[in-house]
């Protein structure tokens, strides 16, 4: 496992807290420009469920804001290999409620309150919020900032499974500088993303691809009209992570003109730096799920 490592150093690029916390001539103190606005936000949540004989469940979670105002989805799986037999949808406009459905013959609960949500860009909140969801009277999921005598006020004194996060969707519209925050790993830091597409000098019509984490320019892609298409590795709190793009509409398709951008780290014993004396240790992260970020961006507003 040795080989990966080195073979991985000689082209990537490596993120971590010592490298973003100290000055550096590459530095790139992103602009203040006007920032794309945040559409929808989708969350896939791995549950791990622990009295039920079918152990793992998939909850994904979608904020969107509208005219009509906002609100959230909640879909229900049974099996991350079978994505497309999603049965369960559920629309909650009110900003406080409680709802039961069933999916996959379980009984799903869902109790919620934004009457006191906070929010800084987009249709997700920040705080003074909660989202619970309970399979078969087992807390699967709880999202939020509740105190611990508001638990007391929703009962939940029952098991609780165990639950991660593995992916994160975000929708813009608007101009081409999209930023976000995401955490690769479980016990990572949140990382600031910021992704610039345009034009390279004012008046230029060369494009470039220029992509920004803590403050720091990862890499640019020149001469993007050649290159709209692409990936490069870099390293964040020690994983692997494949950063890719493809921005052939945004640049060629005036009637689309949307772009994709995702991160996503790699899952299995590849997926860490320094692997060579954990191995046998280690084994059971074959089957550990990577954490994927996908960015989808408009020019402008559906």
């Amino acid at each position: 496992m040795r080989g990966i490592a080195s073979c991985y150093n000689e082209h990537a690029i490596r993120v971590s807290d010592s490298y973003c916390s100290r000055p550096s001539n590459q530095a790139f103190l992103c602009p203040k420009l006007n920032h794309s606005s945040r559409d929808s936000v989708t969350c896939m949540y791995k549950v791990n469920l622990i009295s039920t004989l079918q152990r793992v469940l998939f909850i994904t979670l979608t904020w969107t804001k509208k005219l009509m105002g906002q609100g959230f989805t909640i879909t229900i799986t049974n099996s991350g290999h079978s994505p497309s037999k999603f049965n369960a949808r559920q629309l909650m406009r009110k900003i406080k409620g409680n709802q039961t459905f069933k999916s996959h013959n379980f009984e799903i609960q869902v109790l919620w309150d934004l009457s006191d949500a906070r929010y800084e860009e987009g249709p997700e909140p920040v705080g003074g919020f909660y989202v619970v969801v309970l399979v078969d009277s087992e807390l699967g999921l709880r999202l939020g900032d509740r105190t611990e005598s508001e638990d007391q006020s929703l009962n939940l004194d029952v098991k609780e499974a165990k639950f991660s996060m593995v992916s994160r969707s975000e929708r813009f519209s608007g101009t081409a500088v999209y930023a976000t925050k995401a955490k690769f790993s479980e016990n990572g830091i949140a990382h600031d993303i910021v992704i610039k597409c345009g034009a390279e000098e004012e008046g230029s019509k060369s494009h470039v691809l220029s992509v920004c984490v803590d403050k720091k320019t990862m890499f640019q892609v020149k001469r993007l009209r050649w290159n709209f298409r692409g990936n490069q590795t870099i390293f964040v709190d020690g994983l692997v992570v494949d950063m890719m793009w493809d921005v052939h509409d945004w640049l060629f398709n005036p009637n689309s003109a949307s772009a994709v951008f995702m991160f996503r780290t790699r899952s299995g014993l590849d997926s860490r730096l320094w692997l060579e004396e954990k191995t046998l240790q280690n084994h059971k992260e074959q089957d550990r799920i990577g954490f994927s970020l996908l960015i989808c961006a408009c020019k402008n507003s559906d």
